[in-house]
């Protein structure tokens, strides 16, 4: 029994290893090899290099860029429009100086004493990274973050 601990330990760091590490392009293409067959070329060269151009498909994107955070769809231009959104997180760092005393509570929770807290605080604002247009089904126009 004490021998299974460790050995159950190693593969949940490992299923945790794993789940936390990035999608690349390779790696989609790996688990959808049938998509990415049936791509032109051209696409299949930009797809492997996590690129994406006009005219090509909602299937060619995902291989390159993966899902898309949020997904709207309407009319533009008189035709069916898609867009494709990918988000992200930037650290924005804060210092704050808080000082006093307090007494109170908070249901079963007393405190009270004199209380301070200092330094940098680390907050993660959502923004969007990406921005693919897809007029029936091909990307009509994509926008994204400078490298």
């Amino acid at each position: 029994m004490k021998k299974l601990f460790p050995a159950v330990g190693v593969v949940l760091v490992a299923l945790f290893a794993v789940s936390c590490a990035p999608k690349t392009p390779s790696y989609r293409i790996s688990q959808r090899p049938e998509a990415y067959e049936r791509l032109s070329e051209k696409h299949k060269q930009l797809v492997s290099k996590g690129e994406i151009a006009e005219g090509m498909e909602k299937a060619a994107v995902a291989l390159a860029w993966g899902s898309p955070s949020d997904q709207v769809e309407g009319l533009r231009k008189g035709k069916r429009m898609d867009r494709w959104d990918y988000r992200s997180s930037k650290p924005v760092v804060t210092n704050n100086i808080y000082g006093g005393y307090g007494y109170g509570g908070y249901g079963p929770y007393r405190y009270s004493g004199i209380g301070a807290s200092f330094g940098p605080q680390v907050t993660y604002v959502p923004y969007r990274k990406a921005t693919v247009w897809f007029i029936n089904g091909r990307v009509e126009e994509w926008q994204r973050e400078a490298r």
